[in-house]
């Protein structure tokens, strides 16, 4: 008896943070060492951010080739090599298989629950730490993470209408997301923890997230969803000095060049390509798009194919002569855009103006005024400071046994069950990594 009271007594005591995906992948990598651990989560149940994720069907991961994961993260790829390698996609998979949630690919190596329901994979994840023996504290709000001579010490928190509570741990393990959509909980406390305990924080930015648009005839198309589009996005920064200096402007260049489905909304645009789009917007950058309505024809294609449907209408109206091109829709705009006089007779379309017509369409400018907020970005751009972490514990250089996962970190990655694969691989090595260090 005394034995086991005093393996009891001496236990490493571990704070999770966060009952999300890093949250949650953290407590059973740390229960695994026979840790006491101890998950503190504000809301009153887990992963209500892995609820609303994929549209509610919950993107798990992406079965890309492993090497191929990094291209898709946009900030810090490098960072993740010994967290993706040590739990990759595969090692995600087979641990929702093998906890009885059946997974499925989909188009771009996307991963889903074959139930198209996000709520199996937080209970299967739940259930997991649940069996770990891990003790879980739901309606309790972290208040402060406290350091002494450079370790961490003690998490002050208060559940409910319950007294505050100071309670002290070998380790903290802060896995509270980034500040997207705060209703799920995700409100910046993990930033507020970090830089009380001298750490570093890149500004936060909402990313994932739709774009505000200059030109008032997007909202004409407020509804219109358009599948297999390309777009482009461009930035441009310091124009104005180099001309001034008398510099030549260099080639332009898009920072996004993609292909896929978008939606046309009351403010401007959305849907999947836009929103990876924006992982490459910046802030202070003037920013265009460019839409090509028809990417698979190539403009020499483009003008042959309006000549036919042009000569098949040869003696309509302009603007009766479009509906084989265009979701209805959409023609009054593209002739408002086009300049042509939507009463004039096909016949009398000049070649120049039918020449416009195809660099319209595949090239549809649109002037970027901002993005949403953090209400409407699926991630954060920006968070604690990578260099100031180990990238082979997820532990901080600053504070021994703080440790830091998941969308705190300022890591992101674009659509497509890439960020939480970060998420599933960063909690799984500072959960493992702090059970072991203590």
């Amino acid at each position: 008896m005394n034995a086991v009271f005093k393996d009891w007594q001496y236990m490493k005591k571990i704070a999770i943070i966060g009952c999300g995906a890093a949250g949650m992948m953290a407590a059973l990598a740390a229960a695994d060492s026979s840790a006491s651990v101890t998950v503190f989560e504000k809301n009153e149940k887990p992963g209500k951010k892995i609820y609303i994720t994929g549209k509610g069907r919950c993107n798990v991961t992406n079965a890309c080739d492993v090497t191929d994961f990094f291209e898709h993260v946009k900030r810090n790829p490098r960072f993740l090599y010994s967290a993706v390698y040590g739990y990759d996609n595969s090692a995600v998979m087979d641990f929702f298989e093998n906890n009885g949630c059946k997974l499925k690919v989909e188009r771009g190596d996307r991963v889903f629950p074959v139930s198209d329901h996000s709520s199996d994979i937080i209970r299967t994840l739940y259930n997991a730490v649940k069996k770990a023996g891990v003790k879980v504290l739901f309606d309790t709000e972290v208040l402060s993470v406290e350091s002494s001579a450079g370790v961490v010490s003690a998490v002050t928190y208060a559940k409910g209408g319950d007294p505050i509570t100071r309670e002290e741990f070998d380790s903290v393990i802060v896995c509270t997301g980034g500040a997207s959509y705060p209703s799920t909980g995700s409100t910046g406390d993990g930033y507020k923890f970090a830089k009380n305990l001298g750490h570093s924080v890149v500004k936060p930015v909402p990313s994932l997230v739709p774009f505000v648009i200059e030109e008032d005839w997007c909202k004409e198309l407020q509804g219109l969803s358009l599948k297999n589009v390309g777009l482009k996005l461009f930035l441009s920064k310091g124009d104005e000095k180099e001309k001034s200096a008398g510099k030549k402007k260099k080639a332009d260049k898009p920072v996004y060049d993609g292909f896929g489905e978008m939606l046309f909304t009351h403010f401007g645009v959305s849907g999947p390509l836009v929103l990876t789009a924006s992982c490459h917007y910046e802030e202070n950058a003037k920013a265009r798009l460019l839409l090509d309505l028809k990417p698979a024809l190539s403009e020499e294609q483009l003008d042959k194919r309006i000549l036919r449907d042009f000569e098949g209408a040869i003696n309509k109206q302009f603007k009766n002569a479009l509906g084989g091109l265009f979701p209805t829709k959409l023609i009054p705009v593209m002739i408002k855009l086009s300049g042509i006089n939507p009463e004039k007779a096909v016949h009398d379309i000049t070649k120049e103006e039918r020449q416009n017509i195809v660099k319209l369409i595949k090239s549809v400018p649109m002037t970027v005024n901002g993005t949403r907020n953090f209400n409407e970005a699926i991630i954060t751009r920006g968070g604690v400071d990578v260099k100031e972490i180990d990238p082979s514990t997820m532990e901080s250089k600053l504070v021994k046994g703080l440790y830091f996962a998941g969308e705190v970190l300022d890591i992101d990655a674009e659509t497509g069950g890439f960020n939480l694969q970060v998420a599933w691989s960063t909690g799984r090595l500072a959960g493992e990594c702090a059970g072991m260090n203590g």
